[in-house]
Parts: C-alpha cells; sequence; structure tokens
C-alpha cells in the first residue's frame, strides 16, 4: 500500500454545507447563526469565558492559595560523562569554566553534578551538589569532589 492509493472510508468526506442559498437547502434566512446579535455578525468571536459584559463566573470565584513554584531555585545539573567533551588542559570544574564550555547556563547559581556516563582523567570539580555515583567515580578517577 502507498500513500497514493490510499482511499476514505465510506461516509468520511461530507458535502461542505452550503448555507444562505434559501430555505430549501436548510440553512436559509439566519444561516445557523441563531437570531440576531453578536454572534450573527460576520468576524465575530467572543473569547472563552466572556458573559456579555456581565462579571463573569472566573472573576466571582474566590482565589486562594499560594504556589512556590515560581521561587524554586533549581539546580543547574550536568553529568561527568560531558566532562569527557571538555579540553584536555582544564583540570579545575566550576559553574564558570562549564558556562564558558557551553555544558550549563551561565545564570543559575547553584550547580549539581551527577554520576551518569565515565571519568577518564582525575578533576578537580567544585559544586553546591553531587550525587554519591558522581562522587565516587571523580575520586576512583583521581579528582577530587570538592562542596562549595
Amino acid at each position: 500500500m502507498k500513500l497514493h492509493e490510499l482511499k476514505n472510508v465510506k461516509g468520511a468526506v461530507h458535502r461542505k454545507k452550503r448555507v444562505g442559498c434559501g430555505e430549501g437547502g436548510g440553512h436559509g434566512k439566519t444561516s445557523g447563526r441563531g437570531g440576531k446579535g453578536q454572534s450573527a455578525r460576520s468576524g465575530s468571536s467572543i473569547r472563552p469565558g466572556f458573559e456579555g459584559g456581565q462579571m463573569p463566573l472566573y472573576r466571582k470565584l474566590p482565589h486562594r492559595g499560594f504556589n512556590q513554584a515560581a521561587f524554586r531555585n533549581a539546580p543547574e545539573v550536568v553529568n561527568i560523562g560531558d566532562f569527557a567533551k571538555l579540553d584536555a588542559s582544564i583540570t579545575e570544574l566550576n559553574s564558570e569554566v562549564l558556562a564558558q564550555a557551553g555544558l550549563v547556563r551561565g545564570d543559575k547559581k547553584l550547580l549539581k553534578v551527577l554520576g551518569e556516563g565515565e571519568l577518564n582523567r582525575a578533576f578537580k570539580v567544585t559544586a553546591s551538589k553531587f550525587s554519591e555515583t558522581a562522587k565516587a567515580k571523580i575520586e576512583a578517577a583521581g579528582g577530587q569532589a570538592i562542596v562549595a
């Protein structure tokens, strides 16, 4: 079966509704728009929740509660497997060095190092947090994991 051989199932294709072509067509007079008013005019669109100028329900109901999500300070995350992409001359890593290398964004203050991947040389890594596996792999490779 090829794309040009596909056909619609019976009943899937409908005729276009012809409105405003007289009463005999079933959509004469107001052409399915009801009576007069804003929604009967051309170009009419009323936003969801609009109640004709009456105070809408979503503004009548009380809004309570508070959400901490806007103030969350989530750390920037980097895996130790990404350290292999760095230049061989770099031995000390911190958030500034990783930002210049393009591994993390520079605007975050917190940095967390995760243990995904393998480490083939020693690094002295300074970060806010380390996962257990990341710390173990860094120290196994002969490096240091410094919490700052």
